[in-house]
Formats: C-alpha cells, structure tokens, sequence
C-alpha cells in the first residue's frame, strides 16, 4: 500500500503502476473542486504569506471568466481529465472514489466501502472515531496501546482563506461540465454545488 496525492493528476502515474501490476487497485479521494483549490490556496498561503490574491492566481481575466487552468490548484480538479488517463491503463471497476465531503461526514461510512473494495471484513466502525471540535474533523480513538488520539496533522483542518463570492461562482461554473462528466464516467453524482 502506498499514498501520494499527487499520483492520480500526473501524467506518467498510471502507465507505471500499469507496468508494475495491472491488478492494483486504486482508491482516490475526491471532494468538492472550488473547496479544494480554496483549501490548497490556504495551505499555501500559510507557508507563502506573500502569495498573491486566489483570484489573481485562479483567473487569466476574471471580468471574463476565464480560469487559469495552468495554476495547479485549478488542474487538479479536472477530475474527469486525469480520469480519463487512468482508465487507458486500468478498468474503472480497479478504481474506488472515496467522498472527501463524507470522509468528514460518515467516516466509518466511506471506510465501510474502501473495505468492501478492497474485500476486507469491516473491521473500522463508527466506534473507532470521534468528532474533535478543534480540528473540525473526525479523528481515530485512542488504541489501547497508544497513549494519544489519531487526527490530522497540524497543517489540516484550518479555516479557509476568505474568497469573492463571485469568484466562487465562476469556479462552479467553469468545474460544472467537467463534475458532471466526473459523475457519469465513475456512476456516482457527489452533489458538488
């Protein structure tokens, strides 16, 4: 097993994996495009105080509404175009997409089917999580063999930059066509609107 995030947006990932076993199966996480590139835009920023504007870096001409699709933050979240190279390599029924959104919301839920893709007996319960405040996200209960609860590092969890309405807008539009093609090619809609 093995996690790099930035596996399923670059182009030579899956010719190699393909190469190493085509029998590998995939699990990508996915959530809402317009919160991630937000969410990338913070994190950035955190370590880059002198960024410029998100909208700066996310339009070519915003008056127009023409997105910067160069900007990595943008590109990753052409789902369905990195999807579409994947699938030259590997049938869509080796692929599992786990629901960011849900990962919050239900995470013994989305990890009940990560399970049951990878055909494993679901032994990860809503009993081994709990909802910490701070973060804003579920965390992993104490092991009986660890002094301390499993959560999200440092640098997750924090509140998002604060972006022009209309900003968000055009990014919803812009992604719209690209999530619905998302939606078709994987048979699931994750309502990201």
């Amino acid at each position: 097993m093995e996690k790099t995030p930035s596996y399923f947006v670059t182009k030579e990932t899956p010719q190699r994996i393909s190469a190493m076993s085509r029998d590998t199966k995939l699990i990508v996480v996915v959530r809402d495009p317009v919160t991630r590139a937000i969410s990338d835009y913070t994190q950035t920023l955190s370590k880059t105080p002198d960024l410029p504007s998100f909208q700066d870096l996310a339009f070519r001409n915003q008056s127009l509404g023409v997105v910067d699709v160069s900007w990595n933050a943008i590109r990753i979240g052409l789902y369905a175009l990195h999807l579409e190279n994947w699938l030259r390599y590997f049938p869509l029924a080796q692929i599992h997409f786990v629901s960011g959104e849900r990962l919050i919301s239900d995470p013994a839920g989305e990890l009940a089917r990560v399970q049951d893709f990878l055909g494993l007996k679901r032994i990860v319960t809503d009993k081994h999580f709990y909802f910490n405040r701070t973060k804003g996200f579920p965390c992993l209960k104490k092991p009986e063999s660890s002094g301390s609860p499993r959560c999200l590092g440092k640098s997750k969890g924090r509140t998002h930059v604060q972006i022009d309405r209309d900003a968000v807008e055009q990014l919803r539009d812009f992604y719209r066509p690209y999530n619905v093609k998302f939606y078709e090619m994987v048979g699931h809609d994750f309502k990201w609107e």
